[in-house]
């Protein structure tokens, strides 16, 4: 059994998602089990170089993760040649200047989303490492949730018939920061630094459409900010110019309508923190993160309408919980596999930073349709 060692350029990874899902859930565990094992026998070992722009961080970083390379140096990554892969987890307006440096320096490319601000900038991400050879990819991490595999595997054996809409779901309360500590970033409520729900969460749903029930076609998008104050990381009082809230609807390609609502200012009743309805001619689905649950054609209950007694059937015993019929590792993970195997041994990975592009594409067509108030046709990306 060969070991390959590769080395991965981590930067941004003092940050809450490069720290929690990337760090800490997906390279630590990697390395712990000892490594990523390929179909001719080799074993990949990660080789980790934190880079970020606070010392003090990086250290207390290293001693939580155990990984003791690191550099408030980019560019000192960049030149060492055993660093192969540069991953992006820093904020998104931070993003393409340094994947830039990073596809002159001949490095695999590897980043969170959105992958730029623009389209355009997305694009030529792509461009650029396609011209340079360079093996590229995005994180799509909620296609490996175990409630996506198991409305996947619901769809492949045709439990839904002819599946008609998806209504989504998600968001929670994202407190101001007044009184209780906001959970999220204060750059994430200003349009200047790239924030916004739109461009943030449209990009997860169009990778989320696009594999699991058809080509978006289109839009229309209202976005709002709702909540228009919010106190920053230091205590200081912002005016908030960014939407934090989205209501989008989708036409897909055969005919399937989907909804989402995506919020920073809502409070949770429902299963989980995203929700996925699923309904079709023969049955429907509800997945959120990680549970998901079914009502077939002949389970479904005939309900009849009327307000003056109390409603007779409770809708929730009709519905069976979907068991655990195979292993869930961390989505984060379990992408990051799959991206090492494609680099070291040329494994397919779908999941380009063409894809990437085609979430801020439909971000921007969002922003576009709410700019508007019309429906927006989604042209497709054709890159040759």
């Amino acid at each position: 059994m060969k070991e390959v060692k590769i080395g991965i350029i981590l930067n941004g990874v003092t940050g809450r998602m490069g720290t929690n899902q990337h760090l800490m859930r997906s390279i630590v565990p990697i390395i712990r089990q000892g490594g990523v094992k390929c179909a001719d026998g080799r074993v990949i070992i990660p080789d980790p170089i934190l880079v970020g722009r606070d010392e003090e961080k990086l250290k207390k970083l290293a001693a939580l993760s155990g990984i003791f390379r690191m550099t408030t140096h980019l560019e000192r990554a960049l030149n060492e040649r055993d660093n192969l892969i540069y991953f992006d987890a820093q904020t998104t307006g931070k993003r393409v200047e340094d994947v830039r440096k990073a596809i002159a320096a001949g490095k695999h490319i590897y980043c969170e989303k959105p992958v730029a601000a623009s389209a355009v900038d997305a694009l030529e991400l792509y461009r650029l490492c396609r011209e340079a050879g360079l093996k590229n990819g995005v994180v799509q991490d909620k296609l490996w949730l175990p409630g996506m595999i198991k409305l996947k595997r619901l769809i492949q054996q045709g439990f839904f018939g002819e599946i008609v809409s998806v209504r989504g779901e998600f968001g929670y309360w994202v407190f101001e920061g007044d009184t209780i500590p906001a959970q999220r970033p204060s750059w994430n409520y200003r349009k200047e630094e790239e924030g916004g729900i739109i461009l943030d969460m449209l990009c997860h749903w169009r990778y989320v459409l696009d594999n699991l029930f058809g080509k978006v076609k289109a839009v229309s998008c209202l976005g709002a900010t709702h909540i228009k104050r919010r106190i920053d990381e230091k205590g200081i009082p912002y005016n908030c110019t960014a939407d934090d809230a989205a209501y989008a609807t989708f036409e897909l390609e055969g005919g399937i309508i989907a909804h989402f609502n995506s919020s920073w200012v809502v409070r949770v009743r429902r299963d989980d923190l995203l929700t996925l309805q699923v309904d079709g001619t023969k049955g429907s689905a509800v997945a959120g993160l990680r549970e998901c649950y079914t009502q077939s054609y002949g389970n479904t209950p005939r309900p009849v309408w009327n307000p003056d007694v109390p409603q007779p059937i409770n809708f929730f015993d009709g519905w069976l919980k979907v068991p655990e019929q195979e292993e869930y590792d961390n989505a984060f993970k379990a992408e990051w596999e799959l991206f090492l195997k494609h680099v070291v041994n040329d494994e397919p990975f779908p999941w380009t930073l063409l894809e990437g592009a085609k979430g801020v594409q439909l971000a921007e067509k969002g922003m576009e349709s709410w700019a508007k108030r019309a429906w927006v046709e989604i042209p497709e990306i054709i890159y040759t």
